[in-house]
C-alpha cells in the first residue's frame, strides 16, 4: 500500500510540474568528474576551469579553428615596426553581465577594465598561476575608453597568441571590489553566459546572455544555447 501511495504522488507532482521556461533542447549538459575549483580567469589552469570561465569572459583577441588570432573585445589592433608596442581598439558594444556589483544593472566595457584585469594577473598579492603570460610587459595604459595600449621590454612574436589564453580575460573591477575573496564564486564578465547557480562538487548552471555582443555568418545572435548545466559526479561508471 506504501508502494501505491508512493507512485501516486509522484505522478501527482510529474503531472502538476509546470512547464519550464527554457527549450530542453537548447540546453547542453555534460559531466566533469574533475571539478571546477575557481570561475576567476586569473587561476584557469585546469581544463575544467579553462571550459568554463571560455563561456564566462572575454579576452582582447581569440583563436579560431584553426588557431588563429582573430579579434574579440578588441575589434582592430595595430603593432609598432620595432614589434614592442600594441594598440588595440576596443569595441563600443560589449557590456558586463547584470550583476549586484552594478545594483543589479551593467554598464559598457571601457579600456580601463582591461589594463585593471591585466595589472591584476600579474600582482603579487594576487599570486595567481597565469601571471607569467606578462613576463615580457613593461606597462598597460588606457588611452580614453576605446583603446589600450600594453608596451612590451622587447619584441615576442608569440604575445597576440598569448592573449587568446583565458588568464587574459577581462573582469569587471567593481566584481572584485564588491565580493572580494569570493570573487571565484561570483565571476562577471562579458562573455555568451553568466553563472546561475554553482553548488560545488555538485553541479553549475550557466545560463545565456542575452545582451552578448557576437553574433553569426548571417547575423544570428550567439549563443544558440539557453543554457550550460555541468555535473561534478567523480565516478565515470555513474
Amino acid at each position: 500500500m506504501r508502494s501505491l501511495s508512493g507512485i501516486i504522488v509522484i505522478v501527482f507532482l510529474v503531472a502538476c510540474k509546470p512547464e519550464g521556461r527554457y527549450d530542453e533542447r537548447k540546453i547542453f549538459r555534460y559531466n566533469d568528474y574533475a571539478g571546477v575549483s575557481s570561475l576567476d580567469p586569473a587561476f584557469s589552469r585546469t581544463q575544467s576551469n579553462i571550459w568554463v570561465c571560455n563561456q564566462i569572459y572575454n579576452g582582447l583577441v581569440q583563436m579560431d579553428r584553426d588557431l588563429n588570432v582573430q579579434p574579440c573585445l578588441a575589434s582592430s589592433w595595430t603593432v609598432s615596426e620595432d614589434g614592442k608596442t600594441y594598440r588595440f581598439r576596443l569595441r563600443n558594444d560589449v557590456y558586463f553581465h547584470r550583476n549586484a556589483c552594478f545594483k543589479d544593472s551593467t554598464r559598457k566595457l571601457v579600456a580601463k577594465d582591461v589594463v585593471y584585469s591585466f595589472e591584476r594577473l600579474r600582482s603579487k598579492e594576487l599570486a595567481a598561476p597565469g601571471s607569467w603570460v606578462f613576463n615580457k610587459v613593461d606597462a598597460f595604459k588606457a588611452e580614453g575608453d576605446t583603446v589600450v595600449e600594453i608596451v612590451l621590454k622587447e619584441p615576442f612574436t608569440p604575445f597576440l597568441g598569448i592573449l587568446s589564453m583565458k588568464y587574459c580575460s577581462v573582469i569587471a573591477p567593481e566584481a572584485v571590489a564588491y565580493y572580494g575573496a569570493d570573487f571565484r564564486e561570483n565571476p562577471v564578465g562579458t562573455g555568451p553566459f553568466y553563472k546561475r547557480l554553482w553548488v560545488e562538487k555538485e553541479k553549475l548552471v550557466l545560463r545565456r546572455n542575452m545582451a552578448y555582443f557576437e553574433k553569426d555568418s548571417v547575423e544570428n545572435a550567439l549563443p544558440y544555447l539557453e543554457s550550460v548545466a555541468i555535473s561534478f559526479i567523480p565516478d565515470k561508471q555513474s
